[in-house]
């Protein structure tokens, strides 16, 4: 039998939870609070650091797979079925829709409505947004995944579904995993078409957002924004 190593009371992540709230914890406190235990020699301050630094960047955590986090040493099915859970946790309640309707007025508008959703994919996600007369998100959804081109693009399907939900508008989005918004040849070939669709239909087609890492195109405005 052996002794956890421990650590003064006041300075235990859940003491400090109690004392000064989630928001003054540093992310090592917080995992720990979530991972419960240490190990031998190892407290689990200490084993939540090694689960940081087994990752290159922060936002890295919400990828992780479970698999991969059990090659931290120390972390076993348990831990690491307990710390994935609540990271999809805390992702599904980033993506929680607001009582109050969604308003899209600018481009950063729509960063900031899909950025939680598309910020850590790593492949090309296709989506609409529609919005009714008064710009307001009725939905959106996920078109296709995969590199656009232009032979890919239904216009029929995709003014089908604005139509059904009687959109008065709709904008397209889709993401660059590489982290640089400039449109591609692609891209725009593929929203010269979609704009000549919307005027057949009768549906403003405002714009289609690029959406890199903390970075953003407007294929409309032809310009890019950074955060």
């Amino acid at each position: 039998m052996y002794l956890v190593k421990e650590m003064p009371e006041e300075e235990r992540p859940r003491e400090r939870l109690k004392q000064l709230g989630p928001s003054a914890l540093s992310n090592e406190e917080l995992i720990a609070i979530i991972l419960r235990t240490g190990m031998k020699d190892q407290s689990v301050l200490e084993l939540s650091k090694k689960v940081l630094y087994h990752l290159e960047s922060f936002e890295d955590l919400k990828k992780l797979s479970i698999f991969e986090l059990m090659k931290v040493d120390g972390i076993k099915t348990a831990k690491a079925s307990t710390l994935i859970a609540a990271i999809e946790l805390g992702r599904r309640l980033s993506q929680t829709k607001r009582t109050k309707k969604e308003v899209i007025k600018t481009v950063k508008d729509v960063y900031e409505l899909l950025s939680p959703e598309l910020s850590h994919l790593e492949q090309e996600h296709f989506i609409a947004i529609f919005l009714n007369i008064k710009s307001e998100v009725i939905t959106h959804e996920t078109i296709f995944i995969g590199t656009i081109h232009q032979t890919l693009i239904h216009p029929r399907e995709l003014f089908k579904t604005a139509i059904k939900l009687s959109a008065a508008a709709i904008i397209f989005v889709h993401n660059h995993p590489t982290g640089d918004s400039t449109p591609s040849k692609a891209d725009i070939e593929a929203t010269e078409g979609l704009m000549s669709a919307s005027k057949l239909v009768g549906i403003d087609l405002i714009d289609h957002v690029v959406m890199g890492k903390k970075e953003y195109y407007s294929i409309r405005e032809r310009k890019k924004y950074f955060l």
